[in-house]
Protein backbone atom coordinates (compact mmCIF):
# COMPACT_ATOMS: atom_id res chain seq x y z
CA UNK A 1 0.00 0.00 0.00
CA UNK A 2 1.48 3.29 -1.11
CA UNK A 3 1.76 5.89 1.62
CA UNK A 4 2.78 9.47 0.94
CA UNK A 5 4.51 11.87 3.28
CA UNK A 6 4.94 15.59 2.63
CA UNK A 7 7.63 17.72 4.21
CA UNK A 8 9.16 21.16 3.86
CA UNK A 9 6.29 23.41 4.82
CA UNK A 10 6.65 26.34 7.16
CA UNK A 11 6.41 30.07 7.60
CA UNK A 12 8.00 32.27 4.96
CA UNK A 13 7.86 35.97 4.15
CA UNK A 14 6.26 37.21 0.93
CA UNK A 15 8.71 36.89 -1.92
CA UNK A 16 10.46 33.99 -0.24
CA UNK A 17 10.93 30.39 -1.33
CA UNK A 18 10.15 26.95 -0.01
CA UNK A 19 10.85 23.47 -1.28
CA UNK A 20 8.24 20.86 -0.49
CA UNK A 21 9.00 17.19 -0.84
CA UNK A 22 6.75 14.18 -1.40
CA UNK A 23 8.17 10.84 -0.33
CA UNK A 24 6.69 7.36 -0.38
CA UNK A 25 6.68 4.29 1.79
CA UNK A 26 5.32 0.90 0.88
CA UNK A 27 6.18 1.44 -2.77
CA UNK A 28 8.06 3.83 -5.02
CA UNK A 29 6.77 6.85 -6.88
CA UNK A 30 8.27 6.14 -10.28
CA UNK A 31 5.19 4.51 -11.82
CA UNK A 32 2.73 7.11 -10.55
CA UNK A 33 1.79 10.52 -11.76
CA UNK A 34 2.27 12.82 -8.80
CA UNK A 35 0.28 15.92 -8.12
CA UNK A 36 0.63 18.71 -5.63
CA UNK A 37 -2.65 20.17 -4.42
CA UNK A 38 -3.48 22.85 -1.90
CA UNK A 39 -6.43 23.88 0.19
CA UNK A 40 -6.69 27.29 1.77
CA UNK A 41 -9.10 27.99 4.65
CA UNK A 42 -12.65 28.29 3.37
CA UNK A 43 -11.68 27.31 -0.16
CA UNK A 44 -11.88 24.18 -2.24
CA UNK A 45 -8.84 22.05 -2.86
CA UNK A 46 -7.10 22.91 -6.12
CA UNK A 47 -4.44 21.30 -8.24
CA UNK A 48 -1.17 23.22 -8.20
CA UNK A 49 1.27 21.11 -10.20
CA UNK A 50 1.30 17.62 -11.70
CA UNK A 51 4.01 15.48 -13.27
CA UNK A 52 3.39 12.33 -15.27
CA UNK A 53 5.11 9.05 -14.48
CA UNK A 54 7.30 9.44 -17.55
CA UNK A 55 8.20 13.00 -16.49
CA UNK A 56 7.44 14.31 -19.96
CA UNK A 57 4.17 15.94 -19.03
CA UNK A 58 3.91 18.62 -16.39
CA UNK A 59 1.07 20.92 -15.45
CA UNK A 60 1.14 24.09 -13.41
CA UNK A 61 -1.91 26.10 -12.48
CA UNK A 62 -1.98 29.56 -14.03
CA UNK A 63 -1.66 31.10 -10.59
CA UNK A 64 1.75 29.49 -10.03
CA UNK A 65 3.25 29.35 -13.54
CA UNK A 66 6.75 30.73 -13.61
CA UNK A 67 7.04 30.54 -9.81
CA UNK A 68 6.51 26.85 -8.93
CA UNK A 69 8.35 23.89 -10.44
CA UNK A 70 7.54 20.21 -10.01
CA UNK A 71 10.18 17.58 -10.71
CA UNK A 72 11.42 14.17 -9.68
CA UNK A 73 14.53 13.60 -7.61
CA UNK A 74 15.51 10.12 -8.74
CA UNK A 75 18.33 9.81 -6.24
CA UNK A 76 16.15 10.73 -3.28
CA UNK A 77 13.08 9.07 -4.77
CA UNK A 78 10.97 12.08 -4.03
CA UNK A 79 8.89 14.58 -5.95
CA UNK A 80 9.82 18.10 -4.92
CA UNK A 81 7.78 21.22 -5.48
CA UNK A 82 10.05 24.25 -5.64
CA UNK A 83 8.08 27.37 -4.79
CA UNK A 84 9.51 30.84 -5.35
CA UNK A 85 8.17 34.38 -5.15
CA UNK A 86 5.61 33.22 -2.65
CA UNK A 87 2.57 35.36 -2.04
CA UNK A 88 0.24 35.56 0.97
CA UNK A 89 -2.45 33.91 -1.16
CA UNK A 90 -0.17 30.88 -1.43
CA UNK A 91 -0.98 30.14 2.21
CA UNK A 92 -2.62 26.72 2.38
CA UNK A 93 -2.16 23.11 3.36
CA UNK A 94 -0.28 21.44 0.53
CA UNK A 95 -0.89 17.80 -0.27
CA UNK A 96 0.82 15.40 -2.61
CA UNK A 97 -1.17 12.67 -4.29
CA UNK A 98 -0.49 9.74 -6.60
CA UNK A 99 -2.37 8.68 -9.73
CA UNK A 100 -1.75 5.01 -10.64
CA UNK A 101 -2.61 5.65 -14.30
CA UNK A 102 0.63 7.56 -14.64
CA UNK A 103 -0.95 10.36 -16.63
CA UNK A 104 -2.07 12.68 -13.87
CA UNK A 105 -5.51 13.08 -15.40
CA UNK A 106 -7.11 10.15 -13.67
CA UNK A 107 -8.00 9.46 -10.12
CA UNK A 108 -5.51 10.39 -7.46
CA UNK A 109 -6.03 7.40 -5.22
CA UNK A 110 -3.32 8.04 -2.65
CA UNK A 111 -2.93 11.16 -0.55
CA UNK A 112 -0.53 12.40 2.06
CA UNK A 113 -1.49 14.16 5.29
CA UNK A 114 -0.46 17.58 4.07
CA UNK A 115 2.06 20.20 5.10
CA UNK A 116 1.20 23.74 6.10
CA UNK A 117 2.63 26.64 4.13
CA UNK A 118 2.11 30.10 5.56
CA UNK A 119 3.25 33.21 3.71
CA UNK A 120 3.19 36.21 5.98
CA UNK A 121 5.32 39.12 7.06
Amino acid sequence: QLQLVESGGGLVQPGGSLRLSCAASGSTLEHYAIGWFRQAPGKEREAVSVISSSDDITYHADSVKGRFTISRDSAAKTVPLQMTSLKPQSTAVYYCAADPSGWGTGEFDYWGQGTQVTVSS
